[in-house]
């Protein structure tokens, strides 16, 4: 197993934060709930990002290389920890955001709590608050207990390794199709799936679950997103009746004003398609004079 990234001391935890590229601005790349390896799982797309671009990519605590969570897992503790991880480690201001999934709350709320640190949101199938809003409808809190605590039952016997773990592995460790792509090397793929299991059964993630319709109103309290957004939108499919998750995202966009794509992709698509998501992000960052004075070609390149 090999380390990566740089561990940061931050009160009661340590913070990894990976780091590559160069630029006058900084993409950050934000995890989903329950990835347990953002380091390594967010690759394929910012390493066709980090040519024109510093990229960061901050583990939360209970994710990756960072030690346990300390601070309950409130939308305003989980940005303030990553904040405070990224000047730690000598990363200023500006920041573009690149929210995948849950952590969608998370950008919005920092995006607009902190109008000047933030340039940019590039939504990766990011979580919207209308969508969360229209869960909770349909979904009873005793029932959404009832099936964070199934979840917490199976993750920690998936977490012995043993047959379990092999009959599950592509709906977890694999689910990505990283083990099996050539976007990381042999090694990187051993430490991926070394770090993925011993956090599989971490207890931020099943707090983030159960704070995820608190998170979601923080965020939508603080108003749309007022900075300049591209999302781009999976098919994946939910258990809400009354709202799709692309047209979620299409209402939310709309208010917001935010160029939006729907690719016929699932959730995890930054592993199928890095390319074209990382053509879309470029080309909307220098339409946005988000970028360094280099122009980049038709296809989003950067020359």
């Amino acid at each position: 197993m090999i380390k990566y990234g740089n561990a940061v001391k931050l009160g009661d935890t340590v913070i990894n934060v990976v780091t590559e590229g160069s630029g006058g601005y900084t993409i950050v790349f934000m995890a989903g709930s329950g990835v347990g390896c953002p380091g390594f799982e967010y690759k394929p797309i910012y390493r066709r990002m980090s040519d024109r671009y510093r990229i960061a990519v901050v583990e939360k605590a209970g994710y990756g290389l960072s030690g346990p969570a300390k601070t309950p897992r409130t939308v305003e503790n989980l940005v303030e920890e990553s904040r405070a991880a990224l000047k730690e480690s000598g990363i200023q201001p500006p920041y573009v955001l690149a929210p995948h999934s849950y952590s969608g709350f998370e950008a919005i709320w920092w995006a607009n709590t902190y109008p000047d640190e933030v340039r940019a949101v590039l939504g990766l199938d990011m979580g919207f608050p209308n969508m969360m809003k229209a869960q909770a409808k349909e979904i009873p809190e005793q029932k959404k207990k009832a099936m964070v605590e199934k979840s917490r039952s199976l993750m920690k016997k998936i977490a012995k390794r043993g047959m379990l773990a092999k009959l599950t592995r592509n709906k977890t460790v694999n689910a990505s199709g990283l083990m099996k792509s050539d976007e990381l090397s042999e090694e990187e793929k051993k430490t991926y799936e070394e770090t993925y299991y011993n956090n599989i059964a971490s207890e931020a993630v099943f707090e983030e679950s159960l704070l995820a319709e608190k998170n979601a109103e923080a965020a939508e309290k603080t108003g749309y997103l007022k900075c300049p957004a591209c999302f781009i939108v999976s098919n994946m499919k939910t258990p809400v009746k009354a709202l799709s998750w692309q047209q979620a995202a299409k209402d939310y966009a709309e208010a917001c004003g935010a160029e939006i794509h729907i690719v016929n992709e699932g959730h995890m698509m930054y592993t199928t398609i890095p390319e074209k998501l990382s053509k879309v992000f470029k080309a909307f960052l220098y339409k946005n004079n988000i970028c360094d004075k280099q122009k980049p070609n038709a296809e989003g390149h950067n020359k």
